[in-house]
């Protein structure tokens, strides 16, 4: 088989790294940075820290905070005209997965002015990003997406919410500081469910069909560190605990760009349809997909069990998920968080329409996706 195999992010990680970023700006002549967070990161004391320390370098910085919990169009296209409007020379990432994705959406868009969906890799968009991009830095705050070493940014249409994905190498960030001691003031429920998701994205991109054996030894790692540290992070959380799930979500992150699958597929409609939190979504659909999976890769949840350090065998890994969700306080029924049944048929056409599933180790139908849906409604 030939392939191409890419693992080209760098990254600066550990405590204390953020108060690098200045300097780092400074050693590349860049002065005027659009800074581009979510509204309640903006409202942080460590974000607050984080622009005096380059106002105080003598940068020149402008701030994007508007944007929706589940991006959308209008969203990219706001932060380019405030590039526009501060003269800005490059583009700092601080945040979740929205940030991320609004960040490098906007980068994507300062310098290609088709149609911003245009550029939806899965209708072939991706061979119209022929120009430079500005340069783009990102900054993690939490640890779940990965999406500071990613090279896409999924963005729904307005009116629809259908996602769209842009994708291009030319996305990735230029230099990442992936700081743990951001982290440590994030409140239980979110650690619990930014962490499962990055448990989603390395336990799908293992089982995934495509081939790429780098990610497979990541995706086990990041697996097993997140399975040593969740907990600790979530209920007393420590530097050691957190710096753990940091880095495991950025191997998730590295790893699924070998694919995801079923699961995903299943949280994506729950965030475009009502608005679930994406790790929330993962984690409460995640033992299903697991167990409609394992039938057809018996060895490879052998790896998993392994993996997630259990003595039971791959059975072991589908109890070991519905109790991890429970250990970590999050409520394993859809309709705990507003899914009506009457929901439950649109929600499978959308997962049915979805990017994720055709690299599912199995194929999926729309009636297994109602199924799964009705089973952990």
């Amino acid at each position: 088989m030939n392939t191409s195999l890419s693992f080209p992010t760098q990254v600066r990680f550990g405590a204390g790294v953020i108060s690098e970023l200045p300097a780092y700006l400074q050693s590349e002549s860049l002065t005027r940075p659009l800074v581009v967070t979510d509204p309640m990161v903006r409202q942080l004391p460590f974000f607050e820290a984080i622009v005096d320390q380059l106002t105080q370098a003598g940068l020149d910085v402008s701030i994007f905070s508007e944007m929706h919990k589940n991006p959308v169009k209008s969203d990219v296209l706001a932060g380019g005209d405030a590039y526009e409007a501060g003269a800005c020379d490059c583009i700092v990432g601080i945040g979740g997965g929205v940030a991320m994705d609004v960040a490098r959406a906007i980068a994507l868009r300062i310098h290609h002015r088709r149609d911003l969906f245009d550029y939806d890799d899965l209708i072939g968009g991706d061979v119209y990003v022929t120009e430079e991009v500005p340069p783009l830095i990102t900054v993690p705050t939490t640890s779940g997406t990965g999406s500071e070493v990613g090279r896409s940014a999924i963005i729904s249409e307005d009116d629809s919410k259908r996602k769209r994905i842009l994708f291009s190498p030319k996305l990735m960030a230029q230099q990442v500081f992936a700081d743990p001691a951001l982290t440590m003031e994030l409140p239980p429920s979110i650690t619990a469910t930014t962490g499962m998701d990055a448990l989603t994205h390395n336990l799908e991109a293992y089982l995934a069909k495509n081939w790429n054996p780098l990610c497979d030894g990541i995706a086990l790692q990041g697996i097993r560190l997140i399975m040593d540290s969740i907990e600790t992070a979530v209920k007393h959380p420590t530097m050691e605990s957190r710096a753990n799930m940091m880095i495991a979500s950025l191997m998730g992150a590295t790893a699924f760009q070998k694919g995801l699958g079923v699961v995903h597929s299943l949280a994506h409609p729950l965030s475009t349809l009502l608005d679930m939190h994406h790790g929330l979504a993962n984690a409460i659909t995640l033992p299903y997909g697991m167990r409609f999976n394992l039938p057809h890769c018996q060895d490879k949840f052998k790896d998993l069990a392994w993996a997630m350090k259990l003595h039971g065998g791959p059975d072991a890994v589908i109890d070991e998920l519905f109790k991890l969700n429970d250990r970590l306080g999050i409520e394993p029924r859809l309709r705990d968080h507003g899914v009506e049944e009457s929901h439950l048929p649109t929600l499978s056409e959308l997962a049915e329409a979805d990017f994720a599933h055709p690299n599912n180790p199995v194929p999926v139908t729309r009636e297994d996706f109602m199924e799964l849906y009705l089973a952990a409604y």
